[in-house]
């Protein structure tokens, strides 16, 4: 257990993204090569760091905590370390011998005997799919079926989608529609789920947020938005806690892409002449993923039945002065099963 949640702290933010999901826990143990406990690393040390403009090369060096809390062997009480664990909201804590070294982890559940299972809230907010897209890219499939409906393994596309959110107890989830909408109700007439579907029909597109305007006083409370060609793979109860601490009007998921380019790219001087050329160049960038969070009143800026697309509704917000946050993801949490591509990567991931 101990080799799954400890890292070395010259590792980059792009390893410590892909440890943290591989382990059930938010956080990571820092250790130096002899396994001397460094500090401690979270999920939200790495949302922050990117948010001031790391990129995914970087080294946690600069971003861990450099003095955690942990407890030495045999010199400890049982209620001392549940008191700690309350009173921090801990899921971890490491365990050390006399010389630092880390020899073990203290987790919840262990402490705990599970008896007192640590609870987590159940998210509380309603779904919003946009799935009346053509879904143009993923033809022949979608001249048949509208795009929510392309099957992935045994299911289709919007099922997939769908659990991820009911798992966390999300139970009301609003759909817009037009391209083979009959179709698309007919699915979830025969499916008779256990959560509430309600659809949205666009009489004529209307772009990725035009239809939004529709659920103008039907929903009181900060809500979810995604594409129906989307799957990210990340916290969503985090995501939620995120928008709602950092009181923002929207929060977008954004995934960190990294790219090489395969030549040597030329640069310039002023005078237009080679100053150097740099061979082999990476770029890191935090792309939108489609999956938002969105305040109910950010619907006042939508005009009813006009074309409006997300983009243009964040760039409206943000001249209302309203405050726009990002989520960062690490580029494995996003399937984006919009093209054929990615479809089959989508197909083989999940």
């Amino acid at each position: 257990m101990i080799k799954n949640i400890t890292i070395f702290s010259d590792a980059t933010i792009r390893q410590s993204m892909k440890a943290l999901k591989k382990t059930a826990e938010k956080c990571l143990i820092v250790v130096n090569k002899n396994n001397t406990l460094l500090g401690t690393l979270s999920d939200g040390d790495l949302r922050n760091a990117i948010l001031k403009g790391a990129v995914i090369s970087d080294s946690i060096t600069s971003i861990f905590q450099k003095n955690p809390i942990a407890l030495v062997e045999g010199n400890y009480k049982l209620e001392q370390v549940k008191n700690i664990f309350i009173e921090n909201k801990f899921t971890m804590i490491p365990l050390v011998d006399s010389e630092d070294k880390v020899i073990d982890v203290l987790v919840w559940d262990k402490v705990f005997n599970n008896r007192k299972k640590k609870q987590r809230q159940q998210l509380d907010a309603s779904v919003v799919i946009m799935a009346g897209g053509k879904g143009s890219r993923l033809e022949p499939f979608t001249k048949i079926l509208p795009k929510p409906l392309v099957p992935i393994r045994e299911k289709p596309i919007i099922e997939h989608i769908i659990e991820k959110f009911t798992a966390l107890g999300c139970n009301d989830f609003y759909l817009t529609v037009n391209y083979k909408s009959r179709i698309l109700k007919a699915f979830f007439e025969e499916l008779q789920p256990a959560y509430s579907v309600s659809f949205i029909e666009e009489t004529e597109p209307l772009g990725t947020a035009g239809s939004l305007k529709f659920l103008y006083d039907k929903i009181n409370k900060p809500f979810i938005v995604t594409n129906c060609d989307t799957i990210i793979k990340t916290d969503y109860f985090d995501l939620y806690e995120f928008h709602n601490n950092n009181n923002y009007d929207i929060t977008l998921v954004a995934s960190m892409k990294n790219y090489i380019i395969p030549y040597g790219t030329c640069e310039l001087n002023d005078e237009g002449d080679l100053q150097y050329i740099n061979e082999k160049p990476e770029y890191d960038f935090l792309v939108n993923t489609g999956l938002y969070v969105l305040n109910p009143d950010v619907l006042n800026l939508i005009q009813e039945n006009q074309l409006c697309h997300i983009t243009r509704l964040i760039e409206d917000a943000q001249n209302q002065g309203k405050k726009v946050g990002v989520f960062p993801i690490d580029d494995d949490s996003w399937i984006d099963i919009g093209q054929w591509a990615e479809y089959k990567k989508a197909v083989e991931r999940l």
